[in-house]
Order: C-alpha cells, then structure tokens, then sequence
C-alpha cells in the first residue's frame, strides 16, 4: 500500500506581503507618506497659531522644551516626507504658541538682538576643503566677533557661520551690524570673498542661563534671514531707538516671514 505524500511545506509570506513580518509596519510607512495626506498636514499647520516653520534650524536652536522636543522630531524623520512629523511639529507649534501667550516666552529686561549668517557659505564649503572653510571661519569669526564686543555686545552663541549676540542699546547693535558686514567683506580666502548679512530686532526675550528663547529671538532671526548679502536689516521697534541722522532706512516692503507679526515693518539700514 503506498504511503501517504509527505505534506507540502508552504512557502513563507515575503516580508511585504500582508502576512509578512514586515507587512503592517510596510503599511504603516507607506500610509504616513502618502502624498495627499501629507499635504493636508501642511496646510493645517499653516492654519494653526504659532510658527508653521517650527522644525527648521532657525526655529529650534533654542533651548526651550518645545525647540528640544521639535528638534528631536525633525531630527527623526529628516530623511524622507512624514505626516507623523508634520503632525507631530503641528502639537509643538500650538503649544509654543500658547506659552507664549501666556506670558513665558517674554522676560523683563529689553535687549536688541542680532544675528548674522553668510550667504551661499555651505555651497562654496563643498569644494573649499575643510582648512580653507575653517580659515575662513575664523577671520568671519574675528571680525564679527570685535565688531560685538567692542559696542558692549554679548555674544550668546556661534552658529556655524554667524552668531546670535545681545546688546542694551539698539543702536549700537546697528553700528555693530554694519560694522562686521564691512569688516568680512574685505576677507579673503581662497579666492572667496564672504558676504555677510545682518538683522536686529528689539523684545523682550526670556533669559535661560547664557541663552535668550521666545518670540523676539525667533523674528530677529527671520530679520537676518531675508537679509542679501552684506544687508543690514532692522525691524520697526529697533529702528525707532537709532538716530536718524546716522543711518539711511530703507523700508523692505512686502516683507513676509512666517512666524513674525504680519503688521512687522522692516529696514535696509545703511550709514548715512
């Protein structure tokens, strides 16, 4: 009597097959980067209060528990699209926005503040070489640096290639401002001459130890950022402590950032 055919293994489910291993978790991914939901994430945290930018480097240097939390975030998905990201910033951006309101994202004392940044500095870094970028870095550094310190600023911190720093007067954080954007552009290393720009806004940042967070900071940040290489750009309550008859001013119109006030008038400032 013939015995009975040994039975038939089945084959394993491929890893992305529903069975599979790797089959929700598959799903999953695939549903968090789905186009259409992803672009509906985006537009609603433009529609949300605070910062839609929250999440860029700008927006999260800080120390506060929101910048740590987003950075850790952003950080997590930095590589591919994610609604659980944009989600994710969407709750931080919210609750950063009603601390603010509250009151603790302002302090007492009010400082102007200034931060500087190169332009185009990371697409010429790529072919420089690391001792021509880090010449460079530090002739940028000493120049912007003195141009602080010898007007009684404070440089709370250095930002690759710029710095945030602080002062109690606005008008010398103007002087300061053009002062370093002069200064760097008669540096040169190999063959690069750096331009850099400017921007100054007066608030009252909350103080953390060495470092300033809030609001204030986050605009004079935008500030600087719309700045063109070797511009000096200075917000409306910070121009409105400069002498007129130091500097000319140059409304920006039509300037938009997110995160900063929509009725925020800003200044080209050059001396007079």
């Amino acid at each position: 009597m013939a015995s009975d055919p040994e039975p038939r293994a089945e084959p394993a489910p491929e890893p992305d097959e529903p069975g599979g291993p790797a089959g929700l978790p598959g799903r999953i991914r695939r549903a968090d980067e789905q186009p259409r939901l992803l672009r509906a994430a985006k537009i609603a945290r433009r529609m949300l209060p605070g910062d839609p930018e929250l999440g860029d480097a700008l927006s999260i240097a800080g120390d506060q528990p929101s910048h740590l939390i987003a950075r850790r975030v952003a950080e997590s998905a930095a590589e591919r699209p994610s609604v659980t990201r944009e989600l994710g910033l969407g709750a931080l951006q919210v609750w950063q926005s009603l601390s603010e309101a509250q009151g603790r994202g302002r302090g007492d004392a009010e400082v102007a503040i200034l931060f500087t940044d190169l332009v185009d500095f990371s697409s010429w870094a790529l072919d420089a070489g690391d001792e021509a970028v880090l010449e460079l870095l530090r002739e940028v550094g000493r120049a912007s640096e003195s141009a602080v310190v010898t007007r009684r600023g404070r440089v709370v911190k250095r930002l690759g290639d710029g710095l945030m720093a602080v002062f109690t007067d606005s008008a010398a954080a103007v002087e300061a401002a053009v002062e370093a954007c002069r200064e760097v552009g008669a540096v040169e290393v190999a063959g690069c001459v750096p331009e850099l720009r400017a921007g100054v806004h007066v608030g009252r940042p909350r103080r953390l130890g060495g470092d300033y967070l809030g609001v204030d900071v986050n605009i004079a940040a935008r500030v600087a950022g719309a700045a063109s290489g070797g511009e000096v750009l200075v917000s409306g309550p910070a121009c409105a402590h400069v002498d007129p008859a130091a500097y000319s001013f140059k409304r920006r119109r039509r300037f938009r950032a997110k995160g900063t006030p929509k009725d925020l008038e800003v200044f080209a400032v050059e001396p007079a």
